[in-house]
């Protein structure tokens, strides 16, 4: 299992959207994707700088993806 990076708000939703994820709500700093496909909800919080490992770390339980499986979508 690889760790888990370091990223900036833009790449993760970059990742995302590979992974079939759409905008679904913005609300504020937020953003909430939905993969019509798994019916899978996920926030991304768009801040400044980089988003912490464990709060990445949660995204990628929510995307439904293992780590190793939401760095192949970088």
């Amino acid at each position: 299992m690889a760790k888990v990076p370091v990223l900036r708000p833009r790449e993760i939703e970059h990742i995302l959207r590979r992974a079939g994820f759409v905008i679904d709500t913005k609300v504020g700093s937020h953003r909430t994707y939905y993969n019509p496909e798994t019916k899978r909800h996920t926030t991304v919080a768009f801040h400044p700088g980089t988003v912490p490992r464990p709060t990445l770390k949660a995204i990628i339980n929510q995307s439904g993806m293992t780590v190793d499986e939401f760095l192949k979508l970088k």
